[in-house]
C-alpha cells in the first residue's frame, strides 16, 4: 500500500484543467459578489437585522456594518486575482477568509452551495493552480505545464462527495415513496410555459423527479469518471442543472456545477479553452518559457497531505454525525446541516416566546418583527437553535431593561413535508436556562411520525 500510494504522489498530469477550474471559479465568484451587491442583499441580510443568528463556536464574527461593503470588495478582488492567477496563493486564502467570514455573520444566510464554496476554495490554498497561464507565471516567465495529479483528483474527489452524499440523503421515505417535497413545490410551477400547467401537476411526474434526483447524484460522479459515459454524464449535468435553475431560485450554483464538472475531461479540451484565451493574449505566447514539470518539495508534500487527508475524512464523517442524535433528523435538525442534504424538506413554523418574571408569575408575549427581519422570522419558527439563540437575545434584552427573573418560553408548531402541524417545543422549559451544545436537544418534543432512511 505505501509503494502503491507513493507511486500514485509521485504521478504528474496537464496542468491545463486545473487552470482552467481556477479562471472559471475565480470569475463566477466575483460575479457573485457583484451579483449580491447589486440586489442589495448586502444591506438587507447584513446590515439592516437588528440582531445576527450564530454558528456554535462562532458567536465572536461580527456585522461588520457599513463595512460590510468593503468585505464584499475584498471578496469580489480576491476572486477576480485568483482568476488572473496574480499573487494567487495570497488571492485564494483572502477569498477564503472573505467569503467565510461573509457566511458566519449570520446562519440565517445558511445554503449548501456556500458552504461547498468555502470548503473548495480552502481545499484551492494547497493547489498549484497559477502554474500555468496566469500573472504569475508571466512574471516567474515560466509556464508549468505538468502539475501533480492528486491537485486535480482532489477537486474530482470533491465534487464527487457532494453528488454521491447528495444522492444517499435522497434514499429517505419522504423523497422516494411519497414524492415530498416535491409534490408541494413543483405545483406551484404552474406558470412554466408548456409544462407548468400539464407536467407539474402530475403524480407520476413527481415521483419520476424524485427518484431520478436520487439516481442522477449517485450515479454522475461514476459516470464522469468513466470515459466513455463522459460526454452524457456530462449533457445530464447541464440538463439537471439548468431545470433545476428555472424551477428554484438558487443562485450561482447550477452554473458553478456545470463548469466544476469540465475538470473530469481530458486535458484535450482544456488546452483548446486555452488557446482561444491566447488568442486574446497573444503576448503570454511569447514571454513565456514551458517548464514541463512542476517541481515537488518533499517537506511541502508532507505537510500538505496529511493535512488534505485530515480535510477529506471530516468530509466523509460530517454527514453522518446525525446518528448521534436520537430524534429524527428532518424534524430535530441535528447534524442536518453541511450534510449534502439539497432541498429535502418542507418545513413550516410559528414560534411565539413568552417572557415570564419567576417570582410573580406575570408574563407577557413577544412581537418578533420587533427584533427579526421577516425572513430571519421564518427561519427562526422551525429551527430548534434558532430558536434556542433567539430565546437567549429576548432574555438578556429583556434582563437588561430591568425585568425581574426573567423566563422565557416558547410556544412553537411545526409543519414537515406536507403533515399537518404539531407541537415542536416543550413549553414547560425555561429556554433561557438551556444552552446551546453538541448534546442532544431534550426540550424538542418527538416527531409523531417516522421517515425511513439514509
Amino acid at each position: 500500500m505505501k509503494l502503491s500510494l507513493r507511486t500514485y504522489f509521485d504521478q504528474y498530469t496537464n496542468a491545463a484543467p486545473l487552470v482552467v477550474f481556477r479562471i472559471c471559479f475565480g470569475i463566477m465568484m466575483c460575479l457573485s459578489m457583484i451579483r449580491f451587491w447589486y440586489n442589495g442583499w448586502i444591506e438587507k441580510l447584513y446590515i439592516e437585522p437588528k440582531f445576527h443568528f450564530k454558528y456554535y463556536g462562532f458567536e465572536w464574527v461580527k456585522s461588520l456594518g457599513e463595512y460590510n461593503y468593503l468585505l464584499f470588495i475584498i471578496c469580489g478582488l480576491s476572486a477576480l486575482f485568483v482568476a488572473l492567477g496574480f499573487k494567487y496563493r495570497l488571492a485564494i486564502i483572502t477569498f477564503f477568509l472573505s467569503f467565510t467570514y461573509i457566511e458566519l455573520i449570520d446562519k440565517t444566510t445558511y445554503l449548501n452551495h456556500y458552504y461547498f464554496i468555502s470548503i473548495l476554495s480552502f481545499l484551492m490554498i494547497f493547489l498549484p493552480a497559477n502554474a500555468r497561464f496566469s500573472i504569475d507565471a508571466l512574471r516567474s516567465k515560466t509556464n508549468y505545464t505538468k502539475i501533480p495529479r492528486w491537485t486535480i483528483d482532489s477537486i474530482k474527489l470533491l465534487l464527487g462527495i457532494v453528488y454521491f452524499y447528495a444522492g444517499l440523503a435522497k434514499i429517505n421515505s419522504d423523497w422516494l415513496l411519497k414524492a415530498m417535497p416535491l409534490k408541494i413545490w413543483l405545483p406551484s410551477k404552474y406558470d412554466l410555459p408548456l409544462i407548468g400547467n400539464n407536467l407539474m401537476q402530475q403524480d407520476w411526474f413527481h415521483y419520476a423527479m424524485s427518484w431520478s434526483g436520487m439516481l442522477y447524484d449517485l450515479c454522475i460522479p461514476f459516470l464522469l469518471l468513466y470515459r466513455r459515459t463522459r460526454i452524457f454524464a456530462f449533457v445530464l449535468v447541464v440538463f439537471f442543472h439548468v431545470f433545476t435553475r428555472v424551477l428554484f431560485p438558487i443562485g450561482m450554483f447550477p452554473y458553478i456545477m456545470i463548469v466544476g464538472t469540465l475538470i473530469f475531461f481530458d486535458a484535450k479540451l482544456h488546452e483548446h479553452i486555452i488557446r482561444l484565451l491566447k488568442r486574446a493574449l497573444p503576448s503570454l505566447k511569447s514571454k513565456l518559457k514551458n517548464v514541463e514539470v512542476l517541481p515537488q518539495s518533499k517537506l511541502k508534500r508532507q505537510i500538505i497531505i496529511p493535512i488534505l487527508t485530515c480535510f477529506f475524512i471530516l468530509q466523509l464523517l460530517i454527514p453522518f454525525r446525525y446518528v448521534l442524535y436520537p430524534n429524527e433528523l428532518f424534524w430535530s435538525e441535528e447534524g442536518y446541516r453541511f450534510s449534502w442534504r439539497v432541498m429535502l424538506m418542507e418545513k413550516a413554523g410559528l414560534t411565539t416566546f413568552k417572557i415570564v418574571n419567576g417570582n410573580t408569575g406575570a408574563f407577557f408575549y413577544v412581537r418578533n418583527s420587533d427584533f427579526l427581519t421577516t425572513f430571519q422570522e421564518k427561519q427562526m419558527g422551525f429551527q430548534p437553535d434558532f430558536i434556542l439563540e433567539y430565546a437567549h437575545f429576548l432574555g438578556d434584552h429583556f434582563t437588561a431593561q430591568g425585568h425581574q427573573a426573567v423566563e422565557v418560553y416558547a410556544e412553537s408548531y411545526v409543519a414537515l413535508n406536507g403533515r399537518t402541524s404539531q407541537p415542536y417545543i416543550d413549553t414547560t422549559i425555561d429556554l433561557y436556562k438551556q444552552y446551546e451544545s453538541f448534546k442532544p436537544k431534550t426540550w424538542i418534543l418527538l416527531f409523531n411520525d417516522d421517515i425511513k432512511g439514509l
